[in-house]
This record gives C-alpha cells, structure tokens and sequence, in this order.
C-alpha cells in the first residue's frame, strides 16, 4: 500500500508516496514537468512488490515545505543534492535511480557527480545531455520540440498558466503535443486519464509551487543551458534508457544518440506508439523493463 509521508532532508521537508519494505533496497523516482509524484504510482506498487522501498517524492519547490525562495535555489546542484539527501534520509548508501522528463535530468546529473551511490539509472524520456546537445546541432525539429524551455523564462508564465482553469498544463497532459509542449510527431492522442491530470494539478494549483517548478528553468538558463551540454560526462552506472516514439518534445536523433555517451551495460527501449509521459501512459512496459533492470542491477 502506498503511504504519503514527510521526509527531512537537507535542511527541508519533502512530501512523498513511499511503499515496499523498510529493509528492501531504495528505489527513488523523480517527477518530471508539470508532474508530480503521482507520475509513479503504478511503478511504486511494482517496486514495492518487488521487494524495494519505493520513493517517489514531490521535488524541490512541488513540496510546500522544500519550497527556497529565489531563482538561484534551483540550480542543478540543489537539484542533484537533493537526490543523496533523500537517499541519506533513508539510510541508503547506494540505491536505484529512477527519473522523467526534468527528473530524468536530474538522475543523469546525479550519476555524473555520485556514480558510486547509485546501483542502477533508469530516464525516462529524457535524453543524456550530450545527446541532446548534439540533437539541438543536428537535428533542426529539436528546438522546436523545445521551445518552451525558452518561453518559460518569461517571470509570469505561473500566473498565465493558472489562467483559464490550467487549460495549457491540462492540455499538456492529457494530449500528446498539446498546450504548453512544442508540438512533435504525435498528433493529438489522449496520454493521461483525467484523475491522472487532476492528480498533477492539484500540486501545481498552489501559485508559490508552479513558479518554483518554472524556476527549475530559470536557473538551468542563468549560465548557460544545463538541459543540453556537449561537454556533459559519461555515465559509469548500469542505465536503462526508454523512450516513446511519438514523444513531442523529444527526436530520434537525441534519444538514439542517448547510447553513445553509457560506459556502462545499457539498454535502450522504444516504447512503439508511445508520447511523452510514459509511466502513466504505458505502466506495463516501463514496469517490465524497470523492474528487470532494478533486480538484475540489485548487488
């Protein structure tokens, strides 16, 4: 059964839905944009049954009480020390990682700057940042498929996105292409039930959290992007990388060249007909190969 509990660590309080044995190695998820912890639930209940303590928190700025004030205050390393603090707080000297979307950034950050901490990465979506580096380079239709990363720079894209009932985050959830996302190959497909979507924007609803979630942004353009770098290091941790084909915001050529920069066992998996969010959309899939991957990993 999954519980909601508070987590101290850091100096903060981070709200999570947490399952599985107390002794059962850590598995941390981390939520995307505009996710929340609610991504994961299916994945929790497969972790857990599995034997592993499942966390999955609402990260820095989602959670009222892991809510700083200021841009600054979400830079990446904030970020990724977040991830080793919420392992500390759970008595895990090394645990599996698990991460969509900005999460998935984040958990590739993560095994950069803490390989010996982790047991095994799993991203989402994302692509490595080299890779997607070199898609940005490449491949003209990635900046498209990313084009919000530079319209959320504006400071009052929360109150515009509060506006009209949420319709753009809501759109952005519930259809592939839709809303706020840049449109990509995926036409207009129904990718989350509407309790999912509800679920997500009953976090985001509270202003102070949706401009703390766009902070993640802010600070990621400050000194230069962190989201795509060429010159971002080689993952050392076994990785397990998915991907849906009919992602909006993320191309072939970024998800494909994911592989090039893993020393490391990896696999790569393309979820067919599959968007954006693909623990909500597809659990089955991602839970076979997750969980294929955690226990293969488990030593």
């Amino acid at each position: 059964m999954i519980e909601t509990i508070e987590i101290e660590a850091g100096g903060l309080r981070f709200r999570a839905d947490v399952a599985g044995p107390e002794d059962g190695t850590a598995a941390i998820f981390l939520h995307g944009f505009p996710n929340s912890r609610h991504s994961w639930g299916r994945q929790i209940e497969a972790a857990a049954e599995a034997g592993f303590r499942a966390i999955a928190p609402d990260q820095r700025g989602y959670a009222p009480g892991a809510r700083p004030d200021g841009i600054d205050a979400y830079h990446v390393d904030h970020l990724v020390a977040d991830v080793i603090a919420l392992a500390d707080a759970a008595g895990a000297t090394r645990f599996h990682l698990i991460g969509h979307d900005w999460g998935g950034q984040i958990a590739w950050l993560t095994a950069i700057a803490h390989p010996g901490r982790l047991l095994s990465l799993t991203v989402l979506s994302r692509p490595h940042p080299a890779a997607f580096a070199r898609a940005f380079q490449n491949d003209p239709e990635q900046a498209k498929r990313s084009g919000h990363h530079k319209r959320f720079q504006d400071p009052s894209m929360a109150d515009t996105l509060l506006g009209d009932d949420m319709t753009a985050l809501r759109n952005t959830l519930t259809w592939e292409g839709g809303g706020t996302f840049a449109s990509g190959g995926g036409g207009r497909k129904r990718r989350m039930s509407d309790a999912q979507v509800e679920a997500h924007l009953s976090v985001l609803r509270d202003p102070g959290a949706l401009d703390a979630a766009l902070n993640w942004y802010r600070a990621a353009f400050g000194g230069g992007s962190t989201l795509a770098r060429a010159d971002a290091p080689r993952i050392a941790v076994p990785t397990l990388y998915l991907w849906g084909n009919e992602d909006g915001t993320v191309g072939r050529m970024a998800a494909e060249g994911t592989g090039d920069f893993i020393d490391a066992p990896y696999r790569f998996v393309e979820i067919d007909g599959a968007g954006h969010f693909l623990a909500e959309e597809r659990p089955a899939d991602v839970n076979e190969a997750l969980l294929a991957h955690l226990e293969s990993n488990d030593g």
